[in-house]
């Protein structure tokens, strides 16, 4: 055995920070590029924002590229040479053109608009709704506790779910209290709350009818599976009633809340802006990328002076400068390259899913990355990377970019259909159908082997659970 030293020559691909940032930027939605660009600019003394950008700036931006491109910046060149920009030269006529409009306003000459998403509501909560009722009803202070405790536990839904001996062990509360309390608490609005299974919530609203309820009970009690498979002969045979008189107690538990809270649920509209306009003009479709909201860059003239005239202090100060300037030119081509492969990207699905943009999801067609990707020259993870919390205005409604995207299903004439197209198939069969006689899944699968679509019959209950559509045995309705 000895010791030696060899050298072995191997090649490898390094990602440098830059490059990692323009991978970042990429598939970054459209709210957390703002964050990230109104980040960098408090970061950042080099970069500027403008409201449009003049030639002077444009120039200035392209300069500072140039002189990074030229190797003049130390450590430039190593830079470059893995620059994605080297062979698709970066086009500043465009970024002119994209960068250059002044950013649209509201109506010219209006006072100002007052939006109304920024005004402050304040939404009564169903714990806020108890506690008040808890005031109201002349607590003791011992049983105020005990209601906060129990309260403090009950979910979104109105249920009570956490056994009442760990509520005492953890709020230090006697069970028995506990019990007396939810006692109290089960005769508060909502009718149900604090009800700790489904059972239990049906008969305290039983309860609460002006009316006879001992055999609403008795069938809530002993025939709640066999009220939830809609078997009413079997419930009418056990009880010794008409069927008839069945249905009539059955009509009153399905007018029943089966989750009391979720009247008070607050849930909060999450607006989504596209990425990419594509409209109609003429028998064409243009698509237009949508600039507005995203800050615009330009190279500070104040540092950009401070280099040219050598009034930097030190080394140091220099380098620091240097930096800065490069980070933030290649920010402005990261942002750029990002928005001209969205358009890549959102002009190549227009120009495979053509039928949808006139005719909507029916004529959706299957399509894969790869599809894209080879239509653009482009990877496809980066096709990936430009689909993701990206979305698109169409004449048929917003889309996310990723939507387009799905398998294939053999239709009868030798073509494929979009996995899309058969579930709004199934949905348009199912809405179509009678509800004293729901369409089966088996018969769903004959019915789109008629219109030439095969199709398994577990694919079938796959898509139905995926539009959460009921089983045909739970959608049926006797009356």
């Amino acid at each position: 055995m000895a010791l030696r030293q060899t050298m072995n020559l191997s090649q490898g691909l390094v990602i440098t920070p830059q490059l990692q940032q323009a991978i970042k930027l990429l598939q970054m939605s459209r709210m957390e590029l703002e964050s990230a660009v109104r980040s960098e600019l408090e970061e950042n003394p080099i970069l500027d924002e403008a409201e449009s950008l003049k030639e002077d700036d444009i120039l200035r931006t392209k300069e500072a590229a140039a002189e990074i491109d030229a190797g003049s910046v130390e450590t430039a060149n190593d830079q470059v040479s893995q620059d994605p920009q080297k062979q698709d030269e970066f086009e500043w006529e465009s970024y002119i053109e994209a960068n250059q409009k002044p950013p649209q306003s509201g109506m010219a000459g209006s006072e100002e608009i007052m939006n109304y998403e920024n005004v402050i509501t304040a939404a009564q909560t169903l714990h806020d709704h108890l506690y008040w009722q808890v005031k109201m009803n002349g607590f003791s202070e011992e049983e105020e506790q005990a209601a906060d405790a129990l309260i403090g536990s009950i979910d979104d839904d109105g249920y009570l779910k956490i056994p009442l001996e760990q509520i005492a062990e953890e709020e230090k509360v006697d069970v028995e209290l506990l019990k007396d309390t939810l006692t109290l608490i089960h005769e508060f609005d909502p009718p149900g709350v604090g009800a700790r299974d489904l059972k239990e919530c049906l008969l305290i609203q039983a309860k609460l009818l002006q009316e006879d309820t001992h055999d609403l009970v008795y069938l809530i009690n002993n025939h709640l599976k066999d009220l939830e498979k809609k078997n009413y002969d079997a419930i009418a045979k056990a009880m010794n009633q008409e069927v008839l008189d069945i249905i009539d107690m059955c009509k009153i538990i399905y007018a029943m809340d089966p989750k009391p809270g979720r009247a008070y649920v607050t849930t909060e509209t999450h607006y989504v802006t596209p990425d990419v306009y594509v409209y109609k003009v003429g028998d064409d479709y243009v698509v237009s990328l949508n600039e507005e909201g995203l800050p615009r860059l330009k190279i500070s003239n104040f540092y950009k002076n401070m280099m040219k005239g050598g009034k930097t202090n030190g080394d140091k100060t220099q380098e620091y400068i240097q930096e800065k300037l490069r980070s933030a030119v290649w920010l402005i081509k990261s942002i750029h390259q990002r928005q001209r492969t969205i358009f890549k990207v959102a002009d190549s699905i227009v120009k495979h899913q053509r039928e949808f943009f006139e005719k909507g999801s029916e004529y959706l067609k299957p399509m894969i990355l790869r599809d894209i990707a080879n239509d653009i020259g482009m990877h496809e993870s980066t096709v990936s990377r430009v689909t993701t919390s990206k979305y698109v205005h169409t004449p048929q409604g917003i889309y996310e970019l990723k939507y387009f995207f799905n398998s294939g299903i053999s239709s009868g004439d030798g073509d494929s259909l979009a996995s899309e197209s058969v579930k709004v198939k199934i949905r348009d069969l199912v809405a179509k159908e009678s509800v004293k006689n729901p369409l089966s899944d088996q018969k769903l699968v004959d019915l789109l082997k008629a219109d030439g679509i095969q199709i398994a019959r577990r694919t079938v209950a796959k898509y139905r659970d995926v539009l959460k559509i009921l089983p045909s045995s739970q959608r049926k309705k006797y009356f």
